[in-house]
């Protein structure tokens, strides 16, 4: 029993002195309360973040730290055999680059966090690109000139509709012909190179007459000099300098009024192999299209479907697609025409069948190209698929193959109206290709009405979704600093942790072989809420590590190579892997390294794997036999445990399927159907 008098209670010095500081901060927050609310909300959410048991439940954002030298504006990002990852920007959407062609290309290695700068051949802004069979990297397309917005147009133009006359010589008009008007005196300028073709010749078996039809190419073409003074109202033909003798009546061309009206992107046809041990671009063939915004497909048989774009005068290719062949460096033309807007969402599901998803990030009407569907590319048959409600908000939107991609579902995420609509959606679409009439049907709501969402398939049959921005290239400060895992079992997402950076436009991801994820990119606008001042793209890349890869007490699954380090293989075959971990392992997935740009990422997938274990940890598995399954170059193989934590990514290579069969292509331009 505490016998001793009661006291009154008197602080010490250092208790008065934390009152007299509570007091006076108090005092200072009814003058400064939401400053002081929200430095202090700021400091818990960081304290909460970087929490061992948040970082378990929804995982970890890290922004990397890159070198000054070393920042661009990262349109395009491709993970490489070597598990480098090359950034490409070209002139980055800056027209200054542009014009001093500047152009830039960077390789990071994810695991040393060092960078390399890559020679850059041309403007690969806005290219198309996808993975080889010997692991090179196809880059095809880019930019041959900038949109020109109505008011800032300061030379007159417009097309330039080039005629031949004669069946027996075709004829290279180069960049700087000059085009001089007979009645109206003007002159214009071709603003690259074009070929016209040899006129068509027939014979008429009956009479024997002779019939020629003059061919037609186009050019886009400048006045010489800038003024209103130099445009044209009317039709005029006009003739052609530098032509000599027949050439002078043969060749000649025709426009309709050269204006000031808005001047389009325009693409080119270059195209280029990144060689990744090398690691420079090698060029090869030029596409017969120019294109910028295309989409590329890696087909059964280790060839790549290229189709839409922007062609060289600014407008959408009319349906003419080509196919690259990696053995000979050359293009063919698909026999007959399809039109997408540019940058289509297209999946390989058969053998020759590609799914169209009707996702697409930019150019094209509204009423046309748009509806989703089954596209055999041997036949040219397409087969709509119903249940897609809003066909005309998925611009911007993204679609991905749902785990294991065996399972040949596929959801839509997010989007928007054509062009510089409003519009935006927080719904997903799911359709199972392997019903026997395929339908979509309404997934779950993302976590907000999105354009741009960018998602990534994560080794444990799990889909990262994140970012996006809530109107057009994130007008109004409408960044979604959000994020959510899809599981396709539970048909569910749950919040993932918030990104460190806002990104819209021009942004994307890509799963790493020690299974994190990069996200990259974003070009606003406007930088303000008010849209007054202008935006600046984000150069920061940003690491996400999943859940899974912040377990406390739990390591990633041992996964070794059994003989070489590096194995070609052909569908079908067998091979092993050794693991301490052997017990644990419950699941092997197939996963094909990304390429990403604008909300396309047609190509990643993860193929479940059958696993048998031996005795001695070995992990044997097959690789499957469909050769649309598991297409022709370099995957990465993981190892999941029962706790769905993955290894990190042991390579292989698979070879072009010899029996896989090939799509019918023309050397010439393709059979134009107008009911295509």
């Amino acid at each position: 029993m505490n016998n001793r008098p009661n006291r009154r209670y008197r602080p010490s010095k250092r208790a008065q002195r934390i009152t007299i500081g509570t007091v006076v901060v108090l005092a200072i927050a009814g003058f400064n309360g939401p400053a002081l609310y929200g430095f202090a909300s700021e400091k818990y959410h960081n304290y909460k973040i970087n929490q061992p048991e948040y970082k378990a439940d929804k995982g970890h954002w890290q922004i990397v730290d890159v070198p000054d030298k070393y920042k661009i504006n990262t349109i395009h990002a491709a993970l490489l055999n070597t598990g480098k990852v090359l950034l490409v920007a070209g002139s980055g959407n800056n027209a200054k680059n542009f014009d001093a062609k500047t152009f830039r290309t960077v390789l990071w290695d994810p695991v040393k966090n060092t960078f390399k700068n890559i020679p850059t051949p041309n403007d690969l802004f806005c290219s198309g690109h996808n993975q080889l069979p010997d692991g090179k990297l196809l880059v095809a397309g880019g930019t041959q000139r900038y949109e020109t917005l109505k008011g800032d147009v300061k030379k007159a133009g417009g097309l330039m509709f080039l005629y031949n006359e004669n069946p027996d010589k075709g004829k290279t008009i180069k960049k700087g012909t000059r085009f001089t008007g007979r009645e109206n005196g003007k002159t214009f300028v071709a603003q690259n190179n074009t070929i016209i073709p040899r006129a068509k010749k027939k014979v008429d078996p009956a009479t024997g007459k002779v019939k020629v039809t003059a061919s037609l190419a186009r050019v886009y073409s400048e006045a010489e000099k800038k003024g209103r003074k130099y445009s044209t109202g009317s039709q005029d033909q006009y003739t052609v300098s530098g032509l000599k003798g027949a050439e002078k009546k043969n060749i000649y061309g025709i426009a309709q009024k050269m204006s000031f009206d808005k001047k389009d992107f325009q693409g080119i046809k270059d195209a280029y192999e990144f060689d990744p041990v090398a690691e420079r671009y090698i060029t090869v063939d030029p596409m017969h299209e120019a294109r910028w915004y295309p989409t590329q497909v890696t087909l059964q048989d280790g060839r790549v479907l290229t189709v839409s774009g922007l062609d060289d005068i600014g407008q959408v290719v009319p349906g003419k697609n080509e196919i690259y062949n990696p053995d000979t460096n050359k293009w063919n033309y698909l026999p007959k025409t399809r039109f997408f807007p540019t940058y289509p969402g297209l999946h390989l599901i058969g053998e020759n069948r590609i799914f169209y998803s009707g996702t697409t990030a930019g150019y094209g009407p509204d009423n046309k190209g748009r509806i989703p569907g089954i596209w055999n590319i041997e036949t040219n048959k397409f087969t709509k698929i119903p249940g897609m409600g809003d066909p005309n908000i998925l611009e911007t939107s993204m679609s991905v193959p749902l785990p294991p991609t065996q399972s040949r579902k596929y959801m839509v995420q997010g989007g928007g109206g054509v062009g510089e609509s409003p519009k935006s959606s927080d719904k997903t679409r799911i359709v199972d290709l392997k019903e026997d009439s395929p339908r979509f049907h309404d997934g779950p709501k993302l976590y907000e009405k999105v354009r741009y969402p960018s998602s990534v398939i994560l080794p444990n049959d799990t889909v990262l979704t994140t970012n996006g921005s809530g109107q057009y290239r994130g007008k109004t400060d409408s960044n979604v600093l959000k994020a959510a895992i899809y599981d396709p079992k539970k048909n569910a997402y749950k919040e993932a942790a918030e990104p460190l950076v806002g990104r819209n436009y021009h942004s994307g991801g890509l799963l790493l072989p020690d299974g994190r994820v990069m996200t990259f990119g974003s070009d606003s606008l406007y930088s303000d809420k008010a849209n007054t001042k202008p935006g600046k793209f984000d150069q920061r890349i940003e690491i996400y590590t999943p859940p899974y890869l912040n377990k406390e007490g739990k390591e990633q699954p041992d996964l070794q190579d059994v003989g070489k380090s590096r194995k070609t293989l052909s569908l079908g075959d067998k091979v092993s892997f050794k693991s301490k971990d052997a017990k644990k392992v419950e699941k092997m997935r197939l996963v094909r390294p990304g390429s990403f740009t604008h909300v396309t990422n047609v190509e990643q997938s993860s193929v479940a794997l059958k696993v048998k274990k031996g005795a001695d940890g070995t992990l044997n598995t097959a690789i499957p036999d469909d050769p649309s399954l598991v297409t022709p170059g370099w995957w990465m193989v993981y190892a999941v445990d029962k706790d769905g934590i993955p290894s990190k990514a042991k390579w292989v290579k698979v070879s072009v399927d010899p029996q896989a069969k090939h799509t019918t292509i023309t050397k010439g331009d393709p059979v134009v159907n107008p009911k295509n």
